[in-house]
């Protein structure tokens, strides 16, 4: 394969974007920081094909990423492939407001093939390809410039490694018949709805107790309120207030700015500089929360009793075995609280539809309705139907 030098023009870049253009495939990773900033800050793209592979450096003079932009959100015909991608897309979604399209996640596609919930990159390589990756570049500062000869190597090796793994974990995929599987996790995984930024939505990430219209009412306006200050001062939500903070100060709203001293995680300067003032012109404002934006009320679990409690324990039994004997990841097929719906009597459930109720989730709704039963075999246990176990014991009392 072919490593390119660090690329920093945008006719270099733009060069290497139309020849990855007719790829079926590219891999594709990115490093960025984003301790001390609001918005991630995008440092280095790494990407690869089977032919060739570069580094791509954001931070250079004068470079326009428009090309790879482009390849990623507008060219339907390369397939993106990350690992744990999440982030990644993320990044390319605060660009561009846009995700990759189409994308293959190589750590959601191994729970399809292997009982491995969230493998991650370091074992993927090593399992499929036997090589040891140097994680000492891992932690490094990649915003600082210059880059040194051991960063880009270390980081190419992510996306060289994944290029070379992903046709293996693909023709995996069709040999097992389960990539039809994973189209809902993949286009998941791309839905823009999962990065958009709406600070109208920021209170719902904050844990707040009770259902008070007043208190939401200024926990919705207060989380706002954060999510702006941290994007024009570009740093983290934190540094401006904890959410604890803000919960506490949602239900317990001071009366007037020097009351800001008695709050636990506000320094005093707060009573009166100008964030503080900014804080109670929010509160001030803030009306409740309408009817229609009220959260659901808290579920708190089916009610099962001891013996619906029982009924779901078997039902996790049931998924540990079936996990086993096909080689897939539990967390694929369904969750615990799933399965303790089940076992309430609830049956519109993801796990009874499509794929999964083929693979689990018929045999699932049969262990609760008595249809099914477990056996020791040969040391290990199987699940077997009640009619099946009828007749084997009436075979063997006829062999006696």
């Amino acid at each position: 394969m072919k490593i390119h030098d660090l690329i920093t023009t945008t006719d270099g870049l733009a060069a290497l974007c139309e020849r990855l253009a007719k790829s079926d495939f590219v891999s594709v990773d990115t490093e960025f920081m984003r301790e001390n900033t609001y918005w991630p800050e995008l440092c280095l793209v790494q990407i690869a094909n089977a032919e060739e592979a570069a580094a791509i450096d954001p931070l250079a003079d004068g470079i326009d990423l428009a090309p790879l932009l482009d390849l990623m959100c507008n060219n339907e015909d390369v397939l993106k492939v990350f690992h744990a991608g999440g982030q990644d897309v993320e990044i390319i979604y605060n660009l561009t407001g846009k995700t990759p399209h189409p994308i293959f996640d190589t750590q959601i596609a191994m729970m399809a093939i292997s009982q491995s919930e969230q493998i991650g990159y370091a074992n993927l390589v090593e399992s499929w390809l036997g090589i040891t990756v140097d994680k000492g570049a891992r932690f490094t500062d990649w915003s600082r410039r210059p880059l040194t000869a051991r960063q880009i190597e270390y980081a190419i090796g992510d996306v060289t490694h994944l290029s070379k793994i992903f046709p293996k974990i693909l023709r995996k995929l069709i040999k097992t018949g389960r990539g039809e599987w994973l189209d809902a996790e993949m286009e998941k995984l791309a839905d823009p709805a999962n990065y958009r930024n709406d600070a109208g939505d920021a209170w719902r990430r904050i844990r707040q107790a009770g259902r008070n219209p007043a208190v939401l009412g200024r926990l919705k306006a207060l989380a706002a309120w954060r999510e702006g200050e941290a994007q024009h001062k570009n740093i983290p939500r934190g540094r401006i207030m904890r959410d604890e903070t803000l919960a506490d100060i949602a239900s317990h709203p001071p009366k007037q700015q020097g009351d800001l001293v008695k709050v636990r995680g506000l320094s005093n300067a707060w009573k009166d500089n100008d964030i503080g003032k900014r804080l109670m012109k929010v509160l001030e404002k803030a009306e409740p929360l309408p009817a229609d934006e009220m959260p659901d009320k808290p579920k708190r679990g089916a009610p099962l009793g001891k013996e619906g409690a029982l009924v779901a324990d078997l039902l996790k039994l049931l998924l540990k075995i079936r996990t086993r004997e096909i080689d897939v990841a539990a967390r694929l097929l369904t969750r615990s609280d799933e399965m303790e719906a089940l076992a309430a009597g609830v049956r519109k459930l993801p796990v009874l539809e499509g794929w999964r109720y083929e693979v689990f989730g018929r045999d699932a709704l049969e262990l609760v309705e008595g249809k099914l039963a477990f056996a020791v075999k040969g040391g290990k246990l199987h699940m077997t139907h009640i009619d099946d176990m009828a007749d084997d014991m009436a075979e063997a009392q006829a062999a006696e």
